[in-house]
C-alpha cells in the first residue's frame, strides 16, 4: 500500500464516520438527514424517505 492509499483510507474512514455522526443526530433530532450523508454511508435516500418515522 503507498503512502497515498493510506491517506486515502484514512480520509474515507473519516468521511465514513462523520456521515453517521451526522445521520445519527438528524434522526435523534426527529429531522430529515442530507442525501450526501445517507449515500456515504450506502443508504439510499429515496428508501429512507418510505419510513414514515426517523426513531
Amino acid at each position: 500500500m503507498t503512502k497515498r492509499n493510506a491517506f486515502s483510507a484514512i480520509g474515507d474512514l473519516f468521511i465514513t464516520f462523520g456521515s453517521a455522526v451526522v445521520v445519527s443526530r438528524a434522526v435523534e433530532a426527529g429531522r430529515k438527514p442530507r442525501a450526501r450523508h445517507l449515500n456515504d454511508l450506502g443508504i439510499d435516500p429515496r428508501a429512507f424517505d418510505k419510513i414514515s418515522r426517523y426513531y
